[in-house]
């Protein structure tokens, strides 16, 4: 590809694993990078080059910005993909990387900044036209402040870290009484992992979907949305099932909240591939903005399965400098893919990690089944990160027959050596409620599924 010849892949797991390929497909040469915990994954053996940056914690190797520049610099690379998580969406690394010369495959500096600031993000929406959820207009100095915005919003509401999200640094406070001591926890939650305890406040609603709105920006002025995903099932604010198209939605509703993302994307002159969050509330067909990922997100290939297009190799296109393959207009989706996050996880046990040794793994192989993974028979999954084994992708004519299909994918699905959350998503698939699609954020939580009754 003209323009990128060579990427350091910042990452590792099953996005360095996806990276690569991509970049393999582009004849673009790639250089990986892996902790001494990563030293057997298959990102290493995949790439052109690989490069030891420290010990198993993430604060001692994937964490260090100046390591990974300087690996970087040294292999000749002339891009860096963070992928998700780690650096990929910290201003500083990705300004770093513009002032050496090396291109940062994602947005700009300053627009990772504008709505990694999520109170700067509600501003600059609101300017733009785009529902946002009441909450407060800045960060929160202190526990009193938080309360007095409280007050004016109305209780019960949601404390979110400025910086940063996948649950960390949220709490919801459901009184006066109780918002303080959540304060506090919120806060040093999100400076432990964050490096910024700045909070912000939003109301909270107890029974609504979280629908996300797939978005490319280039640098030749094109801003396109790629329709929506459906992430609603979670457990404490982290995604567990993805599908596409959102099963709730209705096409007017589909086609306002995916207009507004667009006018957010071209409002921001964002350049890159990125999700833009909402809230959506059946019982009134309102749709409230509450963030924006300026990465590419874990679920990105449900959206890939009813679009077909590569997304992250329309990433490298854009860093490229090139304008993205579907500038001329919005695909069209077809059929409806269901993405579940196989993790080393013990459901019966709260999700507890459960890291290991692989001693079998037999993912399905069937007509309508992708699965993304870095793991293998004989893998050590270490205990250091994300408990991530892989996405399990199953697309279908409608929901559900993609939902019959998911059933006899996780059904023969066989794994020994480590627990993993497939029990979970049997379970899911055979509750009415997921069936019917009556779910919501707090559905998992509410423990409709393992005592079989409705929230």
């Amino acid at each position: 590809m003209a323009g990128l010849n060579k990427v350091l892949v910042a990452n590792r797991g099953e996005i360095a694993l996806r990276i690569v390929r991509a970049c393999r497909r582009q004849g673009i040469a790639t250089v990986a990078v892996y902790s001494d915990a990563d030293e057997s994954s298959q990102h290493v053996w995949l790439a052109d080059e690989a490069v030891r940056i420290g010990p198993p914690p993430a604060t001692a190797s994937y964490l260090k910005p100046e390591v990974l520049l300087h690996v970087a610099q040294s292999t000749g690379c002339d891009g860096i993909h963070p992928g998700y998580g780690f650096l990929s969406e910290r201003a500083s690394f990705a300004a770093a990387c513009e002032k050496e010369g090396v291109r940062f495959i994602g947005p700009g500096a300053e627009q990772i900044r504008l709505m990694g600031d999520k109170a700067e993000a509600r501003r600059t929406a609101i300017r733009l036209g785009v529902p946002v959820v009441p909450g407060s207009e800045d960060t929160c100095a202190d526990a009193d402040a938080a309360l007095a915005a409280a007050r004016k919003i109305g209780f019960p509401v949601l404390m979110k870290a400025r910086a940063g999200g996948g649950g960390r640094g949220m709490r919801v406070a459901q009184t006066a009484e109780s918002l303080p001591a959540l304060f506090t926890q919120a806060r040093n939650e999100a400076e432990a992992a964050f490096g910024d305890g700045g909070l912000y406040l939003e109301r909270y609603f107890a029974n609504v979907r979280h629908i996300e709105v797939q978005v490319l920006g280039d640098s030749h002025g094109n801003a396109r949305h790629v329709w929506e995903r459906d992430c609603s099932t979670q457990r404490r604010h982290q995604k567990l099932v993805e599908e596409a198209p959102s099963p709730v939605l209705d096409a007017a509703t589909r086609l306002k909240m995916c207009e507004a993302a667009e006018e957010l994307t071209r409002g921001i002159g964002y350049v890159g591939a990125g999700t833009v969050e909402f809230l959506y509330d059946p019982s009134s067909d309102e749709f409230f903005f509450i963030e924006m990922n300026t990465r590419i997100q874990v679920e990105h290939p449900v959206t890939e399965s009813i679009v077909g297009i590569d997304l992250v190799a329309e990433q490298l296109r854009i860093a490229a400098g090139e304008p993205m393959s579907i500038a001329a207009g919005t695909p069209p989706a077809s059929g409806h893919a269901i993405e579940f996050r196989i993790n080393a996880e013990d459901p019966d046990k709260d999700f507890r990690p459960s890291p290991g040794r692989i001693r079998r793994w037999r993912p399905p192989a069937m007509e309508g089944v992708r699965f993304d993974s870095h793991a293998y028979e004989g893998y050590f999954v270490p205990p250091y990160y994300d408990s991530l084994l892989g996405k399990l992708i199953v697309t279908g004519t409608d929901r559900m027959d993609a939902v019959e299909r998911a059933k006899i994918a996780l059904s023969t699905f066989e794994v020994e050596g480590v627990a993993t959350t497939i029990p979970f998503h049997l379970r899911l698939l055979d509750h009415p409620d997921f069936v019917a699609s009556r779910v919501h954020t707090r559905w998992v939580e509410s423990g409709a599924l393992n005592a079989g009754e409705q929230p």
